[in-house]
């Protein structure tokens, strides 16, 4: 594997997903796929972070999400980094939204910037050498706090919430203490079971992380 491509989420009602995606605009990031019968209970150790230009932006995706359906975990709010807001999908799903900007400097683009997962990790400096191991490049590091992978962000960015058929590619692939991220997310730490998500990758193998998120190659996954 290079590059993450894209993110398949798996949702135990396929039908109440679909709907939810196409009305928050978020589908446009993700695709869908119904989940086995592994049970899966409280944190699910990931976050999808979507980075935009302003402040607007931020409010305009948390109200769309909970307009169709999604719970507030953080309101959307200035904070020491920027402006930012946490949701969880009804399927459980934890979307962030953030903008590096602190002031309104103008209407919502309607635009994302990036798109990140984190994941959370009980061991950073081995989870880091095992996606090295699987020809990741480090892009940022700052110690076993969090590591930042070179992604294939697609340049300028790309429409926020107007493609529900888009298939979410271009994702930038993050470390983070597991701790650390659900308190980020501001949910408790605790959770087990499937992580109901699916890493789609460029290469060609499939995989398993030190901490259970599992890889497919893109040609295996289809939109939908």
């Amino acid at each position: 594997m290079t590059s993450l491509t894209h993110l398949t989420l798996e949702v135990a009602d396929l039908t109440a997903a679909e709907t939810f995606y196409a009305a928050s605009g978020l589908g446009a990031h993700v695709r869908l796929r119904a989940a086995s019968d592994e049970p899966s209970d409280g944190f699910r150790g990931f976050s999808v972070s979507l980075t935009v230009e302003r402040p607007a932006d931020v409010r305009a995706l948390v109200e769309a999400a909970v307009d169709a359906g999604a719970t507030v975990l953080k309101p959307a709010t200035k904070s020491f980094w920027g402006y930012g807001g946490v949701v969880r999908a009804p399927d459980g799903t934890i979307w962030k939204f953030a903008s590096s900007e602190k002031k309104d400097t103008g209407p919502a683009t309607g635009r994302v910037d990036r798109v990140v997962l984190l994941l959370g990790t009980t061991d950073m400096a081995a989870t880091r050498e095992f996606y090295v191991g699987q020809g990741l490049t480090v892009a940022k590091s700052f110690g076993r706090k969090y590591v930042e992978f070179a992604g294939s962000e697609t340049p300028g960015g790309s429409e926020s919430s107007r493609d529900p058929e888009g298939s979410g590619s271009g994702v930038t692939l993050a470390l983070y203490p597991r701790k650390g991220l659900a308190k980020d997310v501001g949910v408790p730490v605790d959770g087990s079971g499937a992580h109901r998500i699916v890493l789609g990758g460029s290469g060609d193998g499939s995989f398993t992380d030190p901490d259970g998120f599992a890889w497919e190659p893109a040609a295996l996954t289809t939109p939908r």
